[in-house]
């Protein structure tokens, strides 16, 4: 059975947990509910941003998702010194990355480096993508 004496050492066992918690303006561990994200409106589409800020590990980091309605671009081809992933959920369309084009549809995911071009147009339907960037 342990002692009460033993109780004071436990802040000393824990203390090392605490640098896995999250520092102040850092991106707290949590479940974003995409029914509660603000969604900002374009003539392109639909974008939810559910995460966007520092990290423990990195710069910055920011996770959404775009509904492209159909036959639309965000924007013409592009690069920024974010890497970046793509998930393509719904719909098809076309990928330009880094000078190549891709058909894509529902399970294509795309990477990119930093600073490279790349971009994005929806087919004859609407294509929802998730992504995810950041800098180191």
């Amino acid at each position: 059975m342990p002692k009460r004496r033993d109780v004071f050492k436990l802040p000393a066992f824990l203390a090392p947990m605490a640098l896995f918690a999250a520092k102040p303006g850092e991106l707290q561990n949590t479940v974003v509910d995409a029914a509660k994200v603000r969604t900002s409106k374009a003539p392109f589409g639909e974008l939810k941003i559910f995460f966007d800020g520092p990290t423990e590990q990195l710069k910055s980091m920011t996770g959404g998702s775009l509904l492209l309605y159909a036959n639309q671009e965000p924007h013409p081809p592009h690069s920024h010194p974010d890497e970046e992933f793509m998930i393509i959920t719904e719909g098809t369309g076309e990928m330009i990355v880094d000078g190549k084009k891709y058909k894509v549809g529902p399970g294509s995911m795309m990477y990119c480096g930093a600073n490279k071009m790349h971009g994005i147009k929806a087919g004859p339907k609407n294509l929802t993508f998730y992504f995810y960037k950041w800098k180191a």
